[in-house]
């Protein structure tokens, strides 16, 4: 019995496999499943493949290309098989590992809450990867858009987007609120008879193993920080413990390499002033410390004495040159990723609190419709790129809308699979595009009404042919 049900995978095409130590086989023909999706997609799907494809001629002159196998999901596959994600797609980005895709519809009702979390979930693509860094010349509603040079790994399969709620007024609901109060002992529900309820869970699990390919992104592409945005201040087990088992694998498997922001400053401390005593240590990075009760004087002591055990591999200065380690609360952190963007490097945070700064951050920098994003599981491979925005269905089939969002994706897609060529040929396509004011009609109304002159408006396809002559 075949792999599949009704798809026929491309003859003289193979697979990309994965070594033990995680890095990927990428043969000279890998299949690539991709969903052209919903709405404009197929208007963005047809000028992005296009550059895709000349970018690797142009790298490698016919020695290498991409072997494309289209795959289905949402309406297109509803239309055609009765089914929003039938399970060929499914076994196809299990079987081929890496694939890309477009914007896809929601279902209205019951069922799929969402497409592109069910494919999250279901291939646990735990890593929603978001890189927003500014193009010269894209129009931006801030003073110093060049400054937002961000990678965001956001947690994709835990928090309250694993859609674990219940409807108020149900019989369901009533069970999980009498089991809360009578059984729990919850007295803060302050309308049990008419509230919703949802769970918000997260792990030790999920967050180490975010915080691990957080760490080595930054290690690997020499980042001076991952900074662990929570809202542990008010959720102190589900947001604070994130924020907690952050901390304790960088300082466990990433000891050598990393230091937190306090450790630099315990450290610093004793190489300004050799003779600090750990009380005098301890006020310095507490304030507070003289008011506190002995068991929180305690526990900063212990913080400065182990601090301090560092001194041989980070002392004196060293720990100027490792990764830092930092964290911040999810609002301030909204506000000062624009009033200081240059202090922000790789964020590491949770489902909602990555969707809201990924969006925030998207509109520093030209917006959603430029934005690309990757779904990536590190410990098997698995990925699927794609462009973030959403299906604008008015503009469907009218050759008009940016493309943007899904070409970059293809960028991270080729750095993902090794093709670094690739992916540098057509990042420099779209700046020099972009550069030289020919650009789709979003960004051409933008530069206009701000004054830019020679600004060239061109279609969707034309975007294409402008990335393609500029490689």
């Amino acid at each position: 019995m075949g792999l599949f049900k009704s798809l026929v995978p491309p003859a003289d095409g193979s697979k990309i496999t994965i070594h033990a130590d995680g890095t990927l086989n990428v043969p000279d023909r890998p299949i690539l499943p991709f969903i052209e999706g919903d709405g404009t997609g197929p208007d963005i799907w047809r000028a992005a493949v296009r550059v895709f494809d000349a970018a690797v001629q142009k790298a490698y002159g016919g020695q290498k290309q991409i072997r494309w196998m289209e795959v289905l999901a949402g309406e297109k596959a509803f239309n055609q098989t009765g089914e929003w994600l039938p399970e060929d797609t499914l076994t196809a980005y299990r079987e081929y590992l890496v694939g890309i895709k477009g914007p896809l519809t929601t279902p209205i009702g019951g069922g799929i809450r969402s497409l592109n979390v069910a494919l999250r979930q279901i291939l646990d693509l735990y890593v929603c990867l978001r890189p927003v860094k500014y193009i010269k010349g894209v129009p931006s509603p801030v003073k110093r858009p060049e400054l937002v040079d961000m990678v965001i790994f956001r947690e994709n399969t835990e928090d309250i987007y694993a859609g674990i709620e219940w409807q108020a007024g149900t019989p369901e609901c009533k069970k999980v609120v009498d089991f809360l109060m009578k059984e729990m002992g919850v007295t803060k529900i302050r309308f049990p008879g008419t509230c919703a309820i949802g769970v918000k869970p997260v792990s030790s699990e999920g967050t180490e193993r975010l915080v691990d390919a957080a760490i080595r992104y930054a290690l690997t592409h020499n980042r001076k920080s991952v900074n662990l945005v929570h809202k542990g201040n008010i959720m102190k087990f589900t947001e604070g413990g994130f924020k907690d088992w952050g901390y304790r694998l960088a300082a466990t498997k990433y000891r050598d390499q990393t230091v937190s922001m306090r450790e630099s400053w315990i450290l610093d401390n004793k190489a300004r002033k050799p003779g600090m005593t750990n009380d005098e240590n301890a006020l310095s990075i507490e304030p507070g410390f003289k008011d506190m009760t002995p068991v929180q004087r305690q526990d900063i002591l212990v913080e400065v004495e182990a601090a301090l055990s560092l001194w041989q591999t980070h002392g004196d200065g060293k720990w100027k040159s490792k990764l830092m380690v930092k964290d911040s609360i999810a609002d301030i952190t909204l506000q000062q990723t624009i009033t200081r963007a240059d202090e922000f490097d790789v964020i590491a945070t949770l489902n909602l609190n990555g969707d809201y700064l990924s969006d925030a951050l998207a509109a520093q920098v030209g917006g959603i419709g430029i934005a690309p994003g990757g779904n990536v599981n590190y410990m098997t491979g698995h990925a699927i790129f794609e462009a973030t925005h959403g299906t604008a269905p008015k503009y469907a089939n009218l050759d008009k809308v940016n493309p943007s969002s899904v070409i970059l994706s293809g960028v991270m897609m080729f750095e993902h699979l090794g093709w670094t060529d690739v992916a540098q040929m057509i990042m420099r396509g779209v700046e020099t595009s972009i550069a030289k004011h020919t650009v789709t009609y979003d960004f051409a109304r933008l530069m206009t009404a701000e004054g830019v002159e020679g600004v060239k408006e061109v279609k969707c396809s034309e975007f294409a042919d402008a990335v393609i002559s500029n490689m």
